[in-house]
């Protein structure tokens, strides 16, 4: 692309024209995307270096990057967290978000969606194919009309081929057009890349055929009639009027370019393609004035007023991403959809709908700390921020991710953003006491930074439970809990809650005797048990006759089994789906009490148990599959062989993925997030629903039993 701003920049070619921005209008909100090591923080970094918000450009393998300032991130040499970077081109602020690529952390390339207007896709130009994630993410962007372009990436890599790439890119994501993804540079034989909207270089018949197409596919989605009229006449185009053309069929989400780019080398501080790809960003990407808000509603789900992307309208911002600085403290990442967020503003913060996750509902005022816009880990005061922009609040101290911000007294809700169910159990318990002290505090400030983690103290195994997207997210919100909050925590073998039933029916005496001197204990009952269908649950019945037990110590006898039951009598999980009848026994008209029946009880139970064989029964979780059809066959295998019973097959459309009912035993399914994840490729997901318990085979039940 021609450079429109050569006469905005000064000697070293950054823009001077830049400043804070006065109007949505001078805002964009761009997405980077793409999977994990594709370039996208080493672009931030070229076009950070390009628009002179950075003398010299950071690498990922030194932890030099703005993107990357955590020091899991420098350990691991990839992004774990969402990233905001404001960079400032021709007078307009560009929100740059980083996401990162991996799997487990989608939380945060949603977070990421949802403040953006538009969406750059990375993609290397060593890449062999366009992996299946990132073409489902293409096409749910397509659903929300998103506007993309692709950049391409790693070019100055041996194996790069950018012509391709391109190809790939053209057959993944043309949606039935190919003329809808088209490269703005044609690559020559030397390696060299000429731009095609500029005719000026002598170029050979391919890179002319080249040229034809896009300029064709420019014309025929430009806004201009005419345009198009003068391109099948065969007239000559105004170079300008074709990138006008150009920036508005991306901005209506009509047309789609490869761009290509390159960092910069140890011998050259320009990066390739950065500029004109700021100059697409600006020119081509919509502002938030041209997007549609979400709709507003109040917590109850009212409708509310639709809201405007006006800085005088009311307030109405949404927190995309929370964190705790161990120097500045809690940072809330905020997306302004109207109104104008100012520092030291009361505003009301509502959070509602996430309580299957273990966030409570709440709706609180407070007031905002500082607004600040970061730019790495260093932050820039700014007065404000407005509506369409990304800006960083300081002391929002009880917003979580998610919540919405408001004027006080006029609460509203915007909806909430689709987040994966997190499906992979991590036990932990805390290393020492003063671990535990220390331990509910920092899981809560990890609860209210991800919503993707799901917090639970099992009430059967009273395990403390993460339930996370994977084993690269447990082991980030572990380093977190040990390196933020200096709390240590050992990770423990995640136990299913099963139960335990009795096999056949049995008869057990309880016998509590006691004289020490002074008030004895006396209590013995007899119980008859029997096994009940499953899910029957438990069943208390009085067969005294005669007054065996007085009547005000048979509930004590009930009570005392209960207890029991809860305890299990085998292996320690709940005693359930029996019949314990009462039906004998002895008191003594002095010594006996309720606790003494009550212990008899829990005797009793426990030695027809021991007279018996005691069954497991385990939970059962029905869980659907969807996968693409060549890993149907696998998937299929993969459950028969974890004792899953599969319901059916359906396919899901025309996209060539089919979904597969199953129940299997929970058991077998405890990383079933992480396997299936090596069974498809990446590119499949599952559910799961409690579905009952069923009895365990023998071999199996012996094996958890020893």
């Amino acid at each position: 692309m021609a450079d429109r701003n050569a006469g905005r920049t000064g000697a070293a070619g950054r823009d001077t024209a830049a400043g804070p921005p006065v109007r949505p209008e001078q805002i964009r909100n761009v997405v980077l995307v793409g999977h994990s090591g594709a370039g996208k923080t080493t672009l931030a970094e070229s076009l950070a270096l390009a628009t002179g918000a950075v003398n010299r450009s950071g690498r990922v393998h030194d932890g030099t990057t703005l993107s990357d300032y955590d020091e899991i991130e420098h350990r691991q040499q990839r992004s774990v967290q969402l990233a905001l970077i404001p960079l400032d081109h021709a007078g307009i602020r560009v929100n740059l978000l980083d996401t990162p690529g991996y799997a487990d952390f989608v939380g945060e390339l949603r977070a990421g969606l949802r403040a953006a207007d538009a969406a750059l896709f990375v993609i290397p130009a060593t890449e062999a194919d366009i992996d299946a994630p990132t073409r489902d993410l293409w096409q749910e962007c397509a659903a929300l009309s998103l506007p993309r372009a692709l950049v391409v990436t790693k070019l100055d890599a041996p194996q790069a081929r950018f012509a391709t790439t391109v190809e790939l890119c053209r057959e993944a994501f043309g949606n039935g057009d190919p003329d809808s993804v088209l490269p703005l540079h044609q690559q020559q034989p030397d390696g060299t890349l000429l731009p095609l909207l500029d005719s000026s270089p002598g170029t050979d018949p391919d890179t002319e055929a080249a040229r034809d197409r896009l300029i064709g596919a420019v014309a025929a989605e430009s806004e201009d009639e005419t345009l198009l009229d003068r391109y099948l006449s065969g007239a000559a185009l105004d170079p300008t009027a074709l990138l006008h053309g150009l920036e508005r069929a991306v901005a209506r989400d009509a047309f789609h370019p490869v761009l290509a780019t390159a960092a910069p080398t140890d011998h050259s501080h320009q990066s390739l393609g950065a500029r004109e790809l700021l100059d697409l960003v600006t020119h081509g990407f919509p502002s938030p004035a041209d997007r549609s808000q979400p709709a507003a509603t109040g917590p109850d789900g009212s409708p509310r007023t639709a809201l405007a992307c006006d800085p005088d309208g009311p307030l109405a911002a949404e927190v995309v991403k929370t964190s705790s600085d161990p120097y500045v403290g809690r940072l809330s990442l905020v997306r302004v959809f109207s109104g104008t967020l100012r520092p030291d503003l009361p505003v009301h913060v509502s959070g509602h709908g996430r309580q299957q996750r273990g966030h409570q509902d709440h709706d609180l005022d407070e007031r905002t700390g500082a607004v600040t816009s970061p730019l790495g880990h260093t932050l820039r005061p700014a007065a404000q921020g407005i509506a369409g922009d990304i800006v960083c609040v300081g002391r929002l101290t009880r917003a979580e991710t998610g919540d919405t911000l408001s004027e006080p007294g006029e609460p509203l809700l915007v909806p909430a953003w689709e987040l994966p169910d997190p499906l992979l159990p991590v036990a932990i318990a805390a290393r020492s006491n003063a671990d535990e002290d220390k331990l509910s505090q920092g899981l809560a400030r990890l609860v209210a930074e991800d919503p993707t983690l799901r917090l639970e103290q099992n009430p059967d195994t009273g395990q403390l439970v993460l339930w996370c997207l994977g084993e690269a997210h447990a082991d980030v919100l572990l380093e977190r809990l040990r390196s933020r909050y200096g709390v240590s925590v050992d990770q423990i073998p995640y136990t299913v809650p099963l139960r335990e039933t009795f096999g056949t029916a049995a008869r057990g005496r309880g016998r509590h005797v006691k004289q020490s001197g002074g008030h004895g204990q006396f209590a013995i009952c007899e119980l008859d048990v029997e096994p009940l269908p499953t899910g029957s649950g438990f069943e208390f019945v009085d067969r005294i006759v005669g007054g065996a037990v007085p009547r005000q110590f048979i509930p004590s006898v009930e009570k005392g089994v209960r207890a029991q039951l809860t305890k299990g009598v085998a292996a320690g999980f709940p005693l359930v789906d029996v019949r314990v009848s009462l039906v004998d026994g002895k008191a003594h008209p002095v010594d006996s009490s309720d606790a003494a029946f009550q212990t008899a009880g829990a005797l009793a139970l426990r030695e027809a148990a021991a007279a018996t064989t005691i069954r497991l029964l385990e939970p059962v979780a029905l869980v659907t599959v969807l996968v693409p059809d060549e890993y149907v066959g696998g998937i299929l295998g993969d459950l028969s062989a974890r004792r899953g019973r599969v319901l059916g097959t359906e396919p899901v459309g025309e996209t060539g993925r089919t979904l597969v009912r199953a129940e299997v035993p929970e058991w077998e399914i405890v990383r079933y997030a992480v396997d299936l994840r090596s069974l498809s490729h990446g590119t499949g997901t599952f559910t799961r629903a409690h579905s009952g318990h069923e009895p365990m085979p023998e071999a199996v039940a012996a094996k958890v039993l020893s």
